[in-house]
C-alpha cells in the first residue's frame, strides 16, 4: 500500500500556529499588546493564532486567537474537542511533550510529531525495529506543566511506550537534514518508517496554506481598530479560505491530490475576474460561467517541481528609510527643532 492510500481513509489533521498585526490603537495594544522587545509607539500590536487543518482537504476545521504572550500549545489545547477517536494529529516539535502525548492517546488519538529538541535519542536502547526505528519507554517528568492542574498531573501513568524514527533529507535547500519524530503509531508493519517520514513532510502543506492566508489572502496586517472588529476579520478570513478550498474540491472532482495541486492565488486571480460578470448575469449564464471557472481552475495546476531549491532572499531592494526606533511625536519634535 503506498504511503497516500495509506493516510486517505483517515483522519489526518495538522496543527500549527502563526501571527498577524493590526492598526496600533490604544484598544488593540489592550487586547494584544506589541513584542516587549520593542519600545512603546515603535510596534504594532500582534496576535497569535493556532489552526487545525485538515490534512487530505486543507480546510480550516477550527482555529483560536489571543495575545502573543500566549502559548501555541496554549491555543492548541483549546481546540482538542475538534479532535475524535482515530484521529492523527501531525504537528511539529512545539506542540510534542510527555503530557501531550499521554493525553492525546487517552482520547483515542494517535500523534506524529517531530521529537522536541531538548529530549536525546539513543538508537541502541529500547525494542529495534529497523534501522533508525525502535520502540522505547518515556518515564514521566518530574516537573508538571504549568498547563496541567496536580490532579490530572497526578493521574498521568508513570511511563508510556512510544515509537520513535529517524530518517536523513539529501535534498539541496532543505533546512533540516536529520529528522527525528516520535509516534504512537507503534505498528512497524501497519505503518511503515517510509510512509511516516512522507506524512510529516506532507505537514509542510499547512506552512503554506497559512502563508495563502497571510499573503494572498491579506490576513499578515489586518485593519479593525477594535479587538471586536479584528476578530471579525481573522474569522472572516478563515470563511472565505474555506470557501475557497471548497472551489477547489470541486474543480478536482474531490481528489485531494489534485486538489493540492491548485493555485490559491490563480484561483483568487480568476474569481476577481468571474464575479463582477457573474453578479450582474441571469441564471442560465451563471451555471455556465462557473463551470467555466471550475475548468479553468483545474486545467491550471501548479507546475510539479518535486524538491525545488531557491534561495531565501528577495530581488527588489527596500526603499532605504531608517526604522523608526522613538515613537511618532517625538520623531516630529525632532525634526522641527
Amino acid at each position: 500500500m503506498s504511503a497516500e492510500n495509506l493516510w486517505s481513509g483517515r483522519r489526518v489533521r495538522i496543527v500549527d500556529g502563526s501571527s498577524f498585526s493590526m492598526p496600533d490603537t490604544p484598544e488593540n495594544q489592550e487586547a494584544y499588546p506589541q513584542p516587549s522587545a520593542q519600545s512603546p509607539g515603535c510596534g504594532f500590536p500582534v496576535a497569535r493564532f493556532v489552526t487545525l487543518t485538515s490534512w487530505s482537504t486543507g480546510n480550516v476545521l477550527d482555529a483560536d486567537e489571543d495575545a502573543l504572550s500566549v502559548h501555541e500549545r496554549t491555543l492548541f489545547h483549546r481546540l482538542w474537542h475538534r479532535l475524535m477517536p482515530g484521529d492523527v494529529l501531525l504537528s511539529d516539535r512545539g506542540f510534542c511533550s510527555y503530557a501531550d502525548l499521554v493525553t492525546l492517546n487517552k482520547r483515542g488519538v494517535d500523534a506524529v510529531m517531530r521529537l522536541v529538541q531538548n529530549r536525546r535519542v539513543d538508537f541502541r536502547k529500547g525494542r529495534r525495529l529497523g534501522p533508525g526505528d525502535h520502540l522505547v519507554t518515556w518515564p514521566k517528568p518530574a516537573i508538571r506543566p504549568r498547563w496541567l492542574s496536580p490532579e490530572a498531573f497526578d493521574a498521568l501513568p508513570e511511563e508510556i511506550t512510544l515509537r520513535e524514527i529517524r530518517f536523513r533529507i539529501h535534498v539541496a535547500g532543505f533546512r533540516s537534514r536529520e529528522i527525528t519524530v516520535v509516534t504512537t503509531l507503534l505498528d512497524p508493519v501497519a505503518f511503515p518508517k517510509e510512509a511516516l517520514a512522507q506524512l510529516y513532510r506532507d505537514r509542510w502543506f499547512v506552512e503554506l496554506d497559512l502563508r495563502h492566508l497571510k499573503i494572498s489572502m491579506h490576513m499578515d496586517v489586518l485593519r479593525g481598530k477594535s479587538p471586536d472588529i479584528v476578530r471579525k476579520e481573522f474569522w472572516a478570513h478563515l470563511l472565505a479560505y474555506n470557501l475557497l478550498r471548497g472551489l477547489l474540491a470541486d474543480a478536482a472532482d474531490h481528489k485531494a491530490s489534485v486538489a493540492r495541486r491548485l493555485s490559491i492565488k490563480g484561483s483568487l486571480q480568476r474569481l476577481s475576474v468571474y464575479v463582477p460578470q457573474f453578479i450582474s448575469s441571469a441564471k442560465e449564464s451563471q451555471d455556465n460561467q462557473l463551470t467555466q471557472l471550475l475548468r479553468d481552475i483545474r486545467n491550471d495546476p501548479v507546475p510539479d517541481r518535486p524538491d525545488r531549491v531557491e534561495p531565501r532572499a528577495r530581488k527588489r531592494r527596500p526603499k532605504p528609510y531608517p526604522l523608526l526606533t522613538v515613537p511618532r511625536a517625538i520623531a516630529r519634535e525632532k525634526i522641527a527643532s
